[in-house]
């Protein structure tokens, strides 16, 4: 396949070099994205030579925008797809001891995040070859606790953006009966438990982690997403938890 231009925002993260470093292996072009200048340049060196490190607020439309008019001074037209890494975890003890404060960060997180950088780069991706959206969920989803309340519904409503999304890529490119086209661009949802930081397995290398994935486990499946029909991935929940 054609060498894609991937963004990865989150890649300060553990699962952010793992995924950055598995695309630049791949061939792809990374880019990879955080909010602090200094950890994200760090993250990239992780990564390997070939990723570009980048700065932004992701939770400003603003700085987002910002982000695709710098990525436009290296000599890129188009992102061909996005590997949405941002998120973070709140919990508590029940209903009652939810904050406004963990609302407001898992919200700005999970959702604005997501919705600013898909929206910014959503013509782009609609416009590729194969084009590729992917975020991370949680199983929490699917099996919400009083303890994790707003973070599960911060994931829901996430995901129900990612499935909005790979609703608009499907009727963009559906075509007609006289001439169908071939659908070519796809959103996804990760489902994980719990990612694994290969620094936690050093650390405790007689340790089970059940129902965790690990950072290399996302970061293949990433690398997947482009070796696969979109029509065959789009608007699907892939299941990494173990």
């Amino acid at each position: 396949m054609t060498p894609m231009t991937v963004l990865v925002t989150g890649g300060s993260s553990a699962s952010g070099v793992a995924a950055a470093r598995a695309l630049a292996a791949a061939g792809h072009r990374v880019f990879t994205v955080g909010s602090d200048d200094a950890r994200i340049k760090a993250a990239a060196g992780q990564a390997g030579s070939a990723v570009t490190p980048m700065t932004c607020d992701l939770a400003s439309l603003d700085s987002v925008r910002g982000l695709a008019a710098d990525i436009r001074t290296h000599g890129i037209e188009r992102v061909d797809g996005v590997i949405h890494l941002v998120g973070g975890w709140r919990g508590a003890k029940g209903i009652e001891d939810q904050s406004d404060e963990d609302w407001e960060s898992l919200e700005r997180g999970a959702v604005t995040t997501l919705r600013n950088v898909s929206r910014v780069f959503y013509s782009q991706l609609e416009a590729s070859p194969h084009g590729r959206l992917a975020m991370v969920s949680s199983t929490a989803v699917s099996s919400p606790t009083a303890a994790a309340a707003s973070y599960a519904a911060a994931k829901a409503a996430a995901e129900t953006w990612t499935m909005a999304v790979a609703d608009g890529f499907r009727r963009a490119q559906s075509g007609n009966k006289e001439q169908p086209v071939e659908q070519h661009s796809a959103a996804v949802i990760f489902v994980v438990k719990a990612l694994l930081d290969p620094a936690m397995r050093r650390e405790h290398p007689d340790r089970r982690f059940p129902g965790y994935t690990d950072v290399e486990e996302l970061a293949a499946a990433a690398v997947g997403l482009f070796d696969h029909p979109a029509a065959s991935l789009n608007g699907q929940r892939i299941l990494l938890a173990k």
